[in-house]
């Protein structure tokens, strides 16, 4: 008898509860907006790191050179904030904190070796990776939802996010893996 009426508490209670909402396109637009937002934050914090830590001078301009082009993205995506009435406001975003401590580990494991450059650069594309299939869902669902000025905003972003890692495969496979490669061959 005891569980019984256990049971009917528990039913009695599952009534209760409020429900939820059905979560919509423009909520996880916006909480990707929020996962983005930190993350370029977070690389802004991060290149200068790696830019330091560069051994070929031209890598080290290419990391400098996009600081400055996601600090002007940070301000289009406030742009894009302001639009939705929201604060600009990020969330803790494991993929970018895994991706950037993968390029930290290589700073620190391949310091000074021939191989570093090359790291750093596999990091950086790593993170161009995962920038311009944030940017492409995010311009597609911004279209989607009606906001043309948002779209536009992102696909700017996206076009300097796909300029970046083609910069970077050319300075990879015409400068810095050869390099690396050699220095090991001459190393042996």
């Amino acid at each position: 008898m005891a569980k019984r009426a256990k049971k009917r508490t528990t039913k009695k209670s599952a009534g209760r509860r409020t429900r939820q909402a059905p979560k919509l396109l423009s909520d996880l637009f916006l909480e990707t907006l929020k996962d983005i937002y930190f993350a370029e934050n977070k690389i802004i914090k991060t290149l200068p790191k790696m830019a330091k830590a560069a051994q070929s001078k031209d890598l080290a301009a290419a990391f400098n050179k996009h600081v400055r082009e996601t600090q002007g993205q940070v301000k289009r995506l406030d742009q894009i904030f302001k639009m939705l009435g929201k604060p600009a406001r990020g969330k803790p975003c494991e993929a970018i904190n895994g991706i950037t401590d993968e390029g930290a580990e290589i700073m620190k494991d391949f310091k000074n070796a021939p191989a570093l450059d090359a790291g750093l650069l596999a990091a950086a594309q790593a993170v161009e990776h995962y920038e311009i299939s944030r940017y492409g869902t995010l311009r597609t669902w911004a279209e989607e939802l009606g906001m043309p000025d948002a779209a536009r905003l992102l696909q700017a972003t996206l076009d300097e996010e796909e300029a970046t890692d083609h910069t970077l495969t050319e300075l990879a496979t015409s400068v810095i893996n050869l390099e690396a490669e050699e220095e090991y061959r001459e190393a042996a």
